[in-house]
């Protein structure tokens, strides 16, 4: 087992207001959420997790957007939060902080899409925000390919750096091989939306094509050229 604690951060860039903020926001809504009631939580839940069936039939669309900031434990939490302290600083330091927030929510909403569509019939509330993080990721390996991720490898205790283009190819590709497995499956056994993890990330790198250019200024700049 393998997981990402830290990566090249950009210097000269803004500063990652909204990307902490929205850090600050998810453990704030998780906090209040496991200090309700355990029937007030699933109720919770049920209104603002984004529920496939429903989304078909045009009901409760709001919850494209809600469901991003709920989480269903503290490891679903912290991996998610994980990430976006690790990616999304490097994008919103690239890109700014109204591009970033945009970039960000819309990501979320057309990750749920892509959930939805591969899911229809799912009477299943999916939350999370791992489907707009995981377009920051799509970006960030588009934007920043050679940038180093540290990651630490459980069995050796030990961290090792790699780049970017490495851990987020195998990273994607783990959700392609996993999307792929569970189609037609109403439950997905381990309770992770593969598909909203694919549809983020492709917008995600659609996106970081878009702000390439910018990426390369402030790298170039970094490195005095």
């Amino acid at each position: 087992m393998f997981f990402p604690i830290g990566d090249t951060n950009i210097k000269n860039g803004t500063k990652p207001f909204f990307a902490y903020a929205l850090i600050a926001i998810n453990i704030w809504l998780f906090v209040k959420q496991i200090y309700m009631p355990a029937a007030e939580q699933q109720s919770y839940v049920l209104m603002y997790g984004c529920i496939p069936s429903e989304i078909m039939h045009a009901q409760d669309l709001g919850t494209l957007f809600t469901n991003m900031f709920l989480h269903g434990g503290w490891s679903h939490l912290i991996g998610n939060m994980l990430f976006l302290w690790i990616f999304g600083d490097n994008i919103e330091a690239t890109i700014g902080y109204f591009k970033f927030i945009l970039f960000y929510l819309i990501g979320g909403v057309v990750a749920s899409l892509t959930h939805v569509y591969f899911n229809m019939g799912s009477v299943v509330p999916s939350i999370g925000a791992s489907g707009a993080i995981s377009a920051c990721l799509g970006a960030y390996l588009v934007m920043f390919p050679t940038s180093k991720v540290k990651v630490f490898v459980l069995f050796l205790l030990s961290s090792v750096r790699v780049p970017a283009i490495l851990f987020l190819g195998i990273w994607i590709a783990q959700q392609f091989m996993s999307g792929y497995g569970n189609l037609g499956k109403t439950i997905v056994g381990d309770n992770v939306a593969y598909w909203a993890h694919i549809g983020g990330f492709v917008y995600g790198v659609l996106g970081g094509l878009l702000f390439k250019s910018k990426a390369i200024a402030i790298l170039k700049k970094e490195r005095g050229y």
